[in-house]
């Protein structure tokens, strides 16, 4: 099965240049996690929920911040007409939940989750396989420390 035949197709977009507040409400609407960052009609960077948290409020920026101060610049994606299973240990290893996918013109054409893999009956393994790999412990968590009242 190839990503075309999973992926979410109707993607909203952001651009650079518009604030913390804007993506957060778009997320917030829309009941997602992330959004692409378009610039010139091209793929530009990611922006999600946690990069709203920890990157922006976090470090004491507004909501009018704009999202090109936080947004991930280096994007990971997959490609339309790769196999789901390739992407999907791609996926696992480096630990993402969704992947912007491209045609081969290096223009957006949807998006992968972890959701879309786990709607789909013939890739349910996949899913399995993804999260087992995002979900693996990942070192010493600082929740357990002892922190001052």
């Amino acid at each position: 099965m190839k990503i075309r035949d999973a992926m979410t197709r109707d993607v909203c977009m952001v651009r650079p240049d518009q604030t913390l507040r804007d993506a957060a409400h778009m997320m917030a609407e829309l009941d997602i996690g992330a959004l692409p960052v378009q610039e010139n009609d091209r793929l530009v960077g990611m922006i999600t929920d946690r990069d709203i948290a920890v990157r922006a409020v976090a470090e004491g920026w507004g909501a009018d911040t704009q999202i090109r101060k936080v947004m991930t610049n280096e994007i990971r994606y997959c490609y339309e007409d790769q196999d789901i299973e390739e992407v999907t240990r791609n996926m696992s290893d480096q630990r993402l939940r969704r992947l912007p996918v491209m045609n081969r013109d290096k223009r957006l054409v949807g998006i992968l989750s972890l959701g879309d893999l786990a709607r789909e009956g013939s890739t349910q393994d996949d899913a399995s396989e993804a999260l087992c790999g995002i979900s693996r412990p990942g070192g010493q968590h600082s929740q357990t420390a002892q922190r001052p009242h």
